[in-house]
């Protein structure tokens, strides 16, 4: 039963969302960060960090999905990918549906953030925390990514918080140098960047540093109703091009051999369509050369 508590995000100072609670589940300050998860009158559970959204139960799909299957894809023969943060194991789990990987290494710097997420949310990972080609780390992967050898991964996927406090040192020059040495040649690297409309800056900046390391810098959108303001925006860099338009019919290929059927938003059309930026977003990334 729904209660009189609520639930205000704090992401933004003059606008913002708010859930009804119907109970608190957990309040930690870790280490790092404030974490608050609470069962919500409308989105299932749902998990706050420093008083920001990360994820609930009802809409996680929609950003899981799409920050994993459409790099995975647009590479076509990923075999050893990273993660960074994501402590929820949402990624993780839709990294390993992908047949073709056969080593997924997570490195998230909060513990506390995967042991309440297993605890309070185990349907975001299911079964990934014990999946044999996982190896789950906590770790800093700033730190990770500076002694990771070169070429030992084909993709690297971010799901960090915003460029503030603790995933602030996942914005910098010397995390992109690092990545960028430890992909193979046709590697690329997935991050989150924001909602345009409210964080135009994050996605412009980020796409800038980027730009210093890989050669071909875009991005990608995906509507994801509690990452408020239109759009979310991911970022995309690649080693080489053409990984952001691969053909319908070959993208359609590619799924069906690594078995990623039954998805809740991402497709093929749309793994096409999520390049074609509206021009108010398109106008935050730097020109190719």
């Amino acid at each position: 039963m729904a209660t009189d508590i609520w639930v205000n995000e704090t992401l933004y100072p003059n606008w913002g969302q708010r859930f009804r609670v119907t109970r608190e589940l957990a309040r930690v300050r870790s280490e790092f960060q404030d974490i608050l998860i609470f069962d919500s009158a409308s989105h299932g559970r749902v998990m706050l960090l420093d008083g920001v959204v990360q994820i609930t139960e009802a809409d996680e799909f929609v950003y899981q999905e799409m920050l994993t299957h459409v790099p995975l894809l647009a590479h076509g023969a990923a075999t050893r990918v990273l993660i960074i943060g994501a402590g929820d194991g949402g990624v993780l789990k839709r990294v390993l549906r992908h047949r073709s990987v056969t080593r997924a290494v997570m490195v998230e710097i909060d513990g506390e953030v995967i042991r309440l997420a297993r605890e309070f949310m185990p349907a975001i990972g299911e079964a990934a925390w014990s999946d044999p080609r996982a190896e789950v780390i906590v770790g800093d992967g700033i730190d990770y990514v500076r002694r990771a050898a070169d070429a030992s991964f084909d993709a690297i996927i971010v799901d960090s918080t915003d460029p503030i406090g603790v995933g602030e040192v996942l914005f910098t020059d010397e995390f992109y140098a690092n990545c960028a040495r430890i992909l193979t040649a046709r590697g690329l690297i997935v991050n989150q960047c924001g909602v345009p409309f409210q964080q135009a800056d994050e996605l412009r900046e980020t796409s800038l540093r980027r730009r210093k390391f890989f050669p071909h810098v875009g991005a990608y959108v995906a509507a994801v109703p509690t990452y408020v303001g239109g759009f979310m925006t991911l970022g995309f860099a690649a080693k080489t091009p053409g990984l952001a338009a691969v053909p319908l019919a070959e993208i359609q290929r590619r799924a069906e051999a690594d078995g990623i059927t039954n998805t809740r938003y991402w497709t093929p059309r749309i793994q096409q369509a999520c390049f074609d930026l509206p021009p108010y977003i398109a106008e935050c990334l730097p020109a190719e050369a």
